[in-house]
């Protein structure tokens, strides 16, 4: 008589793909890092490469990917998965001073709330030319 195959492990394949690492995406303090102005500057304004979407010119550095051209992204920007992107990268992410006062070295402190604006090429460029338009005034004063 065959053996009989038992079907233990039949319904975990949504387990197995929240592990896999073949398109696994930046986490929330990799992106928090690539948010400081001098990573931002770099990922914004990216070479040409032809080998990503796009030629690497239509990035969203909140969600870290790329897409084929300005509609792509501007509808992206529309998409609820990057409202979520967005509203999960509000909180500071966690730190090794977090860590350290949940082991019992300090006191509590909770993660402060940050307002965070979808960020594009051109709103990037002219925030630049404001801040550096006012270090030129204050210059002068």
């Amino acid at each position: 008589m065959p053996y009989k195959r038992k079907k233990y492990h039949r319904g975990d394949t949504h387990l197995k793909k929240g592990w896999r690492t073949k398109r696994r995406t930046k986490d929330l303090d990799e992106i928090d890092e690539d948010l400081k102005d001098e990573n931002l500057k770099s990922l914004l304004n990216q070479e040409v490469d032809l080998e990503k979407p796009g030629a690497a010119q239509y990035y969203c550095v909140h969600c870290a990917r790329y897409f084929i051209n300005t509609t792509a992204l501007k509808d992206h920007f529309t998409t609820k998965v990057h409202k979520r992107r967005l509203k999960a990268l509000e909180l500071e992410p966690y730190s090794v001073e977090e860590s350290e006062r949940a082991a019992g070295k300090g006191s509590y402190v909770a993660p402060k709330k940050r307002k965070i604006d979808t960020l594009t090429r051109d709103s990037f460029d002219m925030d630049t030319e404001i801040s550096s338009e006012a270090k030129v005034a204050k210059g002068d004063a």
